[in-house]
């Protein structure tokens, strides 16, 4: 197989508990020609040590420091700024990766000519323990079919830079990985699901994710004023959300 360079970008704030675990799983990872690029979002905790001691042992790993807390979407695009690969993948400081997720991921997506892939993935308890939930994931994405149902999990995202041109997140508080989604999709492009869990989203307390109904608020919002839907179609959409929801976290 043809085996690109991949930049996995990872922001970094308050992860100490997590981080090492996630970038092990990128180590352990079957595909290996990848740089994983991680962004200290000024974290206050010991993420930043802990990342430096596996920098020094594996050059394919790389901190960048934001030089103020700045949010997850200015991490990300600075760590896009600096990525060397022809596919650009993320992964959140305390989620992980399946071994052969990428293996499997850039296979399919060379074999079949994508410029856009995510997969289906399991979800975690904080300690790490599998829920026994997988969120299932559809062949295929367009504009419209990811306005009424936000399936596709940021952790599970390849995207080819020669096909998809600029990747780059509005800086929100939240909902910017779903606003580029979107971006992307509405210039043409299809994106390509593998339902096959080969990520791990850990479900942690307290975290800007957690809460449903600050999501819900964001979500309306960025059919409003983002993506500036009708009333009409934005409730339409909104009802079509808030049911797959509801049924992916049942």
């Amino acid at each position: 197989m043809n085996t690109p360079l991949v930049s996995i970008i990872t922001p970094v704030y308050k992860a100490e508990e997590f981080i090492e675990e996630t970038i092990k799983s990128v180590l352990n990872q079957t595909y290996q020609n990848w740089e994983m690029i991680l962004v200290n979002d000024q974290s206050p905790d010991n993420s930043k040590e802990i990342i430096l001691s596996h920098a020094a042992q594996d050059s394919r790993i790389r901190l960048l420091d934001l030089p103020e807390n700045s949010g997850a979407a200015i991490a990300r695009n600075t760590g896009i700024e600096a990525a060397h690969g022809d596919f650009i993948a993320f992964l959140d400081s305390d989620d992980l990766w399946h071994p052969h997720k990428l293996e499997k991921q850039i296979k399919f997506m060379l074999d079949n000519d994508y410029a856009f892939s995510f997969t289906a993935y399991e979800l975690i308890d904080q300690d790490g323990n599998e829920m026994d939930k997988m969120v299932s994931v559809p062949h295929k994405v367009d504009y419209h079919t990811l306005l009424k149902n936000t399936i596709i999990g940021c952790l599970t995202v390849v995207l080819d830079r020669s096909k998809i041109g600029e990747i780059k997140m509005l800086n929100i508080r939240t909902r910017q990985d779903f606003v580029l989604w979107l971006d992307i999709l509405k210039r043409g492009n299809t994106a390509y699901g593998i339902n096959e869990p080969l990520a791990y989203y850990r479900k942690v307390e307290g975290s800007i994710s957690s809460n449903k109904i600050k999501t819900a608020k964001r979500n309306w919002q960025v059919y409003r004023k983002i993506e500036k839907l009708s009333l009409g179609y934005s409730a339409w959409c909104f009802l079509n959300y808030a049911y797959n929801a509801v049924k992916k976290r049942v």
